[in-house]
């Protein structure tokens, strides 16, 4: 080509291999390299699990009780923007692609801490029944509503429906897989999911507040509320005297108390820093 003694290559000569289709083996050690790197890390930060505050959603879905906490509060476009990249790294997704409204759509899981004979003092997440180490290579299962993590063999096994930690009750439905992949788990889920949402119910199956809103709303706009607010609830008495009701507080757990203030101040700190900026331009 161009008189200078060369060629055009063929597409067999830039081609020297056919395309190969990956053996078994090739992909079950990717589905563990994957299963093993969601084990560990927040889908939502790619930061490490902290396994004594991870939670998990109606999926199964391993998260840090603290970036759900972040995800819940409201955030300027700038900090949806500023989040899109942690660490040089694009997160797996994002919080609007979770499905979770509040902290009733996510479950607080229980982890039993082990300390193998002859480990040195490392320890491992293991059954607090079978002592059998929890993680990619081990199917466990969590029950609704208490959050207590079990192998899958050992659930399968149990005659009654209440839970071998903490004997508090649970439905043969309420039985969640972690990190599922087969499809049959993951339909069952859904299905789960879209019966308790047709009652009004989240995946800890307690209320869901939106719903109750919604129905609120409605009921103001059909005339209905109206005529419930021209007759407010009588104080309580006591002996003659009204006494107020007291009213209970907005957040009553401490661990998400704390959690909230801290993501509060650093919200407060990135603003001042924003404004510091602003104004030196």
């Amino acid at each position: 080509m161009g008189n200078d003694g060369g060629s055009i290559p063929t597409r067999r000569e830039l081609v020297k291999y056919d395309t190969r289709i990956p053996t078994v083996s090739e992909l079950k050690a990717v589905a563990l390299e994957n299963l093993s790197h969601a084990w560990a890390h927040d889908p939502l930060t790619l930061e490490p699990l902290d396994m004594e505050n991870v939670v998990s959603d109606w999926r199964g879905r391993l998260y840090n009780y603290e970036s759900v906490l972040k995800g819940l509060m409201p955030r300027d476009t700038d900090d949806d923007a500023a989040s899109a990249l942690v660490n040089g790294e694009s997160p797996e997704l994002t919080f609007a692609s979770t499905g979770i409204k509040s902290l009733r759509d996510v479950v607080k899981l229980k982890f039993r801490r082990y300390n193998p004979p002859g480990t040195k003092g490392q320890a491992i997440w293991a059954c607090p029944v079978t002592l059998k180490e929890l993680g990619a290579t081990t199917r466990a299962v969590y029950l609704v509503p208490c959050g207590h993590v079990f192998a899958e063999a050992v659930v399968k096994q149990i005659q009654e429906e209440v839970c071998p930690e903490c004997s508090e009750p649970f439905q043969t439905g309420d039985i969640i897989p972690l990190l599922p992949t087969e499809k049959a788990d993951l339909d069952r889920l859904t299905a789960r999911v879209d019966e308790l949402r047709a009652k009004g119910l989240t995946h800890t199956r307690k209320k869901d507040k939106s719903v109750c809103k919604k129905k609120r709303k409605a009921e103001e706009a059909n005339g209905d509320g109206a005529a419930k607010s021209q007759h407010p609830k009588e104080p309580r008495r006591e002996n003659g005297v009204a006494t107020k009701t007291p009213s209970k507080p907005g957040i009553n757990n401490a661990m998400t108390a704390s959690l909230t203030a801290r993501v509060l101040a650093e919200q407060e700190e990135r603003n001042k820093r924003r404004r510091l900026a602003a104004a030196s331009r």
